[in-house]
């Protein structure tokens, strides 16, 4: 997708991998100087360092969305470096990568750690970013959830819960802000492949395990969603022919929650 993001300054958390770095790329490519943070100060720096020529624009920082005294300080570094922020994406997330286990005997450390990063950190950020925002008169805030705040997923408390809140938080997000000049708006994917989701349902090739097929079997496109299907979606939220759009949530599932395929 091409749009002009010419003279925009966008922070991605989460961006060394996977769809932080596949919004990265589609940014860059679109113009955009982009700030990648991550709790991974050198995968930053690779994705950096790969992604840079041409021209663009491109540092890498660390940084935990859930601290906010180092994104008060982020703010300050992309100013100095990059300039101004107009596009924040709140892309960081994690999930239980280990058993799942109902709601009684979930591990309150695991809810609280999800929560901690999933939730708190897209207020964390937020809160940092917005304030210069407002005094450049707008900006444009994609935060990344999932159809797990959508629909009902069972073994997954802390994550269901924490993109659930994410969903109502950006339309909180955009009531409070759009009528100051920051629209805020919501991306909501899919089973995607990435590396998280290659250990939890996919095999090294991304071959379809029994797992995946039984997740894919209520998919009406039949397969997983790829990182730059995101991007894709998040870029077009931040560009300029999205000037309307408020307080979405754009759902990229290949049709999961549209409804079943089966039969009965």
């Amino acid at each position: 997708m091409q749009v002009d993001l010419k003279g925009q300054v966008a922070l991605v958390t989460g961006g060394a991998q996977g769809i932080g770095r596949a919004i990265v790329e589609r940014l860059v490519a679109n113009g955009a100087a982009v700030a990648i943070m991550d709790i991974e100060r050198d995968a930053a720096q690779r994705t950096a360092d790969e992604l840079a020529g041409d021209g663009r624009r491109i540092v890498a920082l660390a940084g935990d969305v859930a601290d906010g005294a180092r994104l008060a300080a982020v703010e300050q570094e992309v100013r100095q470096q990059l300039g101004g922020i107009s596009i924040l994406i709140n892309n960081a997330g994690i999930n239980t990568l280990k058993e799942r286990k109902p709601i009684h005997e979930y591990s309150e450390d695991d809810w609280n750690r999800i929560l901690r990063v999933d939730l708190t950190g897209v207020f964390i950020v937020s809160k940092a970013i917005i304030p210069g925002m407002l005094e450049r008169g707008g900006g444009r805030i994609v935060n990344i959830a999932s159809v797990a705040g959508l629909v009902p997923l069972k073994l997954q408390s802390g994550y269901v819960a924490a993109k659930a809140g994410v969903i109502n938080l950006t339309r909180s997000m955009a009531c409070e802000l759009g009528p100051k000049g920051i629209l805020s708006n919501c991306v909501a994917p899919g089973s995607i492949i990435t590396r998280g989701t290659r250990a939890l349902f996919y095999g090294a090739e991304g071959e379809k395990t029994p797992i995946a097929q039984s997740l894919l079997s209520h998919v009406p496109l039949g397969r997983p969603g790829t990182p730059e299907e995101i991007a894709h979606a998040v870029t077009f939220l931040v560009s300029p022919e999205a000037s309307y759009v408020n307080g979405a949530v754009l759902t990229v599932d290949g049709g999961w929650t549209a409804g079943y395929t089966r039969d009965w």
